[in-house]
């Protein structure tokens, strides 16, 4: 259904304008400036805000959906928790209320005594977004939305959200750090297959208005179900020798091995879903991670755009296992229905041993040669 689409891009557009008001009004960005100091952080939350930031986001996009199509109730999944101990020691779950005012009360329970925060958000996560994209309006869908369930990152790059830097110059077009690389990621995916199918990546800190001073995001989406591949950018040139980004944090056995195959274009970045991002963009050719360390909710919506752009995802130590058996097949797509066998918590979604984001086949073979 055409509807889903309009209904995630409008919901990642509500979530980067909540996203954006933390960082803007005064009441809301001392919030997050206190978890940006150490031991002196503000002691009165046994949360931290930058959560309740996270999960107010989540529980209005899963509102939002779930309001809109009913079907989908049950299956819309996120990073985190909603249940949060206020300072009386009573467990409050955060969610969206029938009226602003509601909302705002049960948000004070949580933010005691920042009413004026309180409200804040509360206005926000009531207010309507008219889209008035003529494109997306245009796109005409069949898919059975009750075949499908949904993944929500919320704020993908936390700590580069919180730290909120400008200030960082990009390398050739791929920012290392910084406000820019914190993105709303929703991504839907066949429930009995768990392959991606919708993709929408919000970038609520693209762009800072000269003028006015205010942020300025914009989205990308991605269709791929079924033979239909649509998206909201066209592919990425194919150039002869790939740029390959990587976290700081990777090994340098993978450096040294994809040093001899990118020469002077390995790149460094902070954000997985930004990452995948630069992938999508041409910015970037793949972008390889050894660590398991990375989440359904991170490449569930990417995945489903690089689809719709002719790539993908796979899953890194088993496309080498089955290049070291001899199969010289395809290696499997990453898939968002399967629990991590024996994982707890958190760890029963996560991309367990590592992930190749990438444009094209010939650059994925490329890789797991190198590696």
């Amino acid at each position: 259904m055409a509807g889903l689409l309009q209904a995630l891009v409008g919901a990642s557009e509500k979530a980067a304008h909540i996203a954006r008001l933390c960082r803007r009004e005064e009441p809301l960005f001392q919030l997050l400036v206190a978890e940006k100091t150490g031991a002196d952080r503000n002691r009165r939350f046994l949360q931290d805000f930058k959560t309740l930031a996270d999960v107010l986001i989540q529980e209005v996009i899963k509102h939002d959906l779930g309001k809109e199509f009913p079907e989908l109730q049950g299956h819309i999944h996120g990073e985190e928790s909603n249940e949060f101990r206020n300072g009386q020691g009573e467990t409050v779950a955060v969610r969206v209320c029938a009226t602003p005012g509601d909302t705002a009360a049960l948000l004070l329970s949580v933010l005691e005594p920042e009413r004026a925060a309180a409200e804040l958000l509360a206005a926000a996560v009531h207010q309507d977004v008219a889209l008035g994209d003529a494109e997306l309006a245009s796109v005409a869908l069949s898919i059975p939305t009750q075949d499908l369930a949904i993944w929500i990152d919320p704020i993908d790059s936390t700590n580069e959200y919180i730290g909120g830097r400008e200030d960082v110059a990009p390398v050739d077009g791929i920012a290392p750090a910084g406000l820019c690389s914190a993105l709303v990621l929703i991504g839907a995916y066949d429930r009995r297959t768990g392959c991606p199918v919708l993709g929408v990546i919000n970038e609520p800190f693209f762009h800072r208005d000269p003028l006015t001073h205010r942020w300025q995001g914009r989205y990308h989406w991605g269709v791929a179900y079924g033979d239909m591949r649509l998206c909201s950018l066209s592919p990425p040139p194919l150039r002869p020798t790939p740029c390959v980004v990587l976290s700081r944090a990777e090994r340098g056995a993978v450096r040294a091995a994809l040093g001899p195959l990118c020469g002077d274009r390995l790149r460094f970045a902070a954000g997985a879903g930004y990452k995948m991002l630069c992938v999508i963009l041409g910015l970037a050719d793949a972008y390889v991670l050894s660590e398991g360390s990375t989440f359904a909710w991170d490449a569930c919506a990417p995945h489903a755009i690089l689809r719709a752009l002719g790539g993908g995802m796979v899953a890194l130590a088993g496309a080498l296992r089955a290049r070291q058996a001899g199969d010289t097949g395809p290696p499997p797509e990453l898939v968002y229905n399967c629990l991590a066998e024996g994982a707890v918590g958190a760890e029963r979604w996560a991309n367990r041993g590592g992930l190749v984001a990438y444009a094209y086949p010939q650059h994925l073979e490329a890789v797991l040669a190198a590696l």
